[in-house]
């Protein structure tokens, strides 16, 4: 990052200027429009014979990997997923604190006292999408189908990365039957019937557990990796089912040109269902949002088109102009143009955009690959090596420049609105103290042994860190910080390029040194966050690699509790071995701001779920002027 020249001779940057000519072209469109109101009516749902079809258009930052619930951990599958499958619960769409529902359920779970068995009766006259594997029949959803789903994640075969979110539940006698076929070389037996897992009649399911799961209810909820698929299909499209999900939900996938295109259509089979929500009554935009859409049937839009655009500029300029209805997280660049004082621009509120702003269940994080040579390993020097690297690293800077104010600085893992998380924590892992830093690398031996200005190992071969990265714009204001950071300790840095799902699988296979990337909560439970430390899970959420006994045990002791003052207890220990070992930089937590152009009906993004599409409405009278 060079010194700014002075301000006489200053121009504006070329993102800057774009965005001044979007909004002037934005304003220029809207001067012949009438005044936007703050909230449009609801779209009448009556259907019209000339009536064009609704589409959401809107942008992912980051390609998609594909769309089989079993093979996929990224957030921008899963999104696609959530909207195509159906899990037994879900989270209401407009509760705040968050609320489960029963989805393909027909109603909320029998369980045991010791929450060891959970009975789950299935509503009847739910269908698959049609697809051609059924030849023409409808192919009802039964309890079957949610045993063979969950089975899919123990077959050593699939690689499944959400193999350790079920092995966790301790469903009984699935470990033995993925041994079994680990043993034989082969892909689990799905015909082998085991205690844990039995559909007791067609529309009846029972989950067995070998140890209290007290929380097992956020699990079943999650439509992106649970959701039901048949086996018909599976066998049909075998070493392709990532590009043919079929499954119960809203939405089928009409069209893809992968990293580029996803187009989804309505599924025209899906069963009678309506919007319904419970927000809080204090809940000023959630009542007026239930107000305007309760009782309408879902899906209310016809299509969704999601383009990938990597670069912040174009994915922005997409959204002024109109070609975009949803700007999923305004871009960091242009959040001084769009959010002043982190209030929504008045040429942009005139326009009738709305902001949509939320300090979310979402964090951003560096995991060092505790396997890795160079900087990984428990002896004091490694460890000395991470906490250093840890301590360089500028946060506030990253947040006042890179990020425009739009985060506050993470003590840990826990995220907000989960479990564990603690506002009133602080820790060292927020400090930026490159005086300690350097102080650290000296006593441990890591010095300049051969006069070139940088650092060397203790035993005198150079010292490199290998920063995995992507070719974008963005990603390239994060590489002058890391460099910027790393070099005024003296440690000299590499940069390792990659387009991000790439990066993924690489990071999964222990192929990065390190990496910063984001997270998001799936569940109100705290503990998901730390299973990116959880020893099994390495090979899958566990990118660092890190794999402590005492660790481990204190997780497992936190799925069996019950939430309370002991449980929270075991967070904070968790944080402190998180702290003393450093296998992962906690950086921020960010605050996600959308903006929606103003015919967009009832978005709010949701907070611990990634399916939102058919809760909404186009007002397409609006729209067309």
């Amino acid at each position: 990052m060079s010194a700014p020249r002075p301000a006489a001779s200053r121009r504006p940057p070329l993102w800057r200027r774009a965005a001044r000519l979007g909004l002037l072209a934005l304003g220029l469109l809207a001067a012949t429009a009438a005044p936007a109101a703050a909230e449009p009516a609801a779209a009448s749902s009556a259907p019209t014979a000339a009536a064009a079809p609704k589409v959401l258009r809107y942008a992912f930052q980051i390609a998609e990997t594909g769309f089989d619930p079993a093979q996929i951990s990224d957030t921008y599958s899963r999104i696609i997923t959530s909207h195509v499958f159906e899990a037994l619960y879900h989270y209401d769409y407009l509760a705040r604190p968050v609320k489960v529902r029963p989805l393909t359920a027909a109603a909320m779970p029998e369980v045991s006292d010791d929450f060891r068995t959970w009975t789950i009766r299935l509503r009847p006259g739910i269908y698959f999408a049609d697809d051609p594997v059924f030849q023409g029949r409808r192919r009802e959803l039964t309890a079957e189908d949610y045993v063979y789903s969950f089975k899919r994640f123990a077959d050593p075969t699939l690689k499944a990365p959400g193999w350790v979110d079920v092995q966790e539940m301790g469903i009984l006698g699935l470990d033995a039957l993925r041994a079994e076929a680990l043993r034989r070389g082969r892909p689990l037996n799905y015909d082998t019937p085991i205690e844990g897992l039995r559909a007791l009649d067609r529309y009846t399911l029972q989950i067995r557990i070998a140890k209290s799961r007290p929380r097992l209810i956020y699990t079943l909820a999650q439509n992106d990796y649970f959701g039901a698929v048949a086996r018909e299909v599976i066998e049909a499209y075998a070493g392709a089912t990532m590009e043919h999900p079929v499954g119960t939900g809203p939405f089928v996938l009409s069209r893809w040109r992968r990293s580029s295109l996803i187009v989804l259509e309505k599924n025209p089979g899906y069963r009678e269902r309506v919007f319904d929500a419970e927000p809080a009554p204090d809940d000023a935009e959630g009542q007026a949002i239930l107000a305007r859409l309760k009782g309408r049937r879902l899906p209310m839009i016809d299509r969704v088109e999601v383009s990938i655009i990597e670069e912040s500029q174009p994915r922005w300029l997409s959204f002024l102009t109109g070609q975009h209805d949803l700007l999923d997280r305004v871009p960091p660049e242009f959040t001084d143009v769009a959010l002043p004082g982190g209030r929504l621009a008045p040429n942009l509120a005139k326009q009738g955009l709305r902001l949509h702003r939320l300090l979310g269940a979402d964090a951003v994080f560096t995991f060092f690959n505790v396997e890795h040579p160079m900087l990984g390993g428990m002896s004091p020097e490694r460890v000395a090596l991470r906490r250093a690297l840890a301590l360089s690293l500028d946060i506030r800077r990253e947040i006042d420049g890179i990020r425009r104010g739009q985060a506050v600085v993470a003590q840990s893992m826990s995220m907000p609105h989960t479990s564990g998380y603690d506002a009133d924590f602080k820790s060292e892992m927020g400090d930026y103290d490159p005086a300690r830093a350097k102080a650290l690398l000296d006593l441990y031996g890591y010095v300049d042994r051969d006069g070139d200005g940088w650092r060397d190992q203790p035993d005198g071969s150079p010292l490199v860190i290998e920063i995995a990265t992507q070719p974008d714009a963005l990603s390239r204001q994060y590489d002058e910080l890391w460099q910027r950071n790393f070099s005024a300790v003296g440690v000299r840095t590499r940069f390792i390029q990659g387009k991000w799902p790439e990066q993924l699988r690489q990071a999964r296979a222990g192929k990065l040194m390190l990496w910063m990337l984001g997270d998001s909560g799936t569940s109100p439970d705290g503990l998901k966050a730390l299973q990116r430390l959880y020893g099994p899970a390495i090979g899958a959420q566990n990118y660092s690699r890190f794999r402590l006994p005492e660790f481990d045990a204190l997780y497992e002791r936190l799925q069996v509790m019950p939430d309370g003052p002991q449980r929270d207890a075991l967070f904070r220990e968790a944080k402190r071995l998180q702290l003393a070992y450093m296998p992962l930089k906690s950086h921020v937590f960010r605050i996600v701001n959308d903006l929606t152009q103003p015919w967009v009906i009832g978005y709010r993004r949701p907070l611990f779920r990634n399916e939102f599409w058919h809760f909404i409405d186009i007002d397409q009278s609006r729209q067309t002027q």
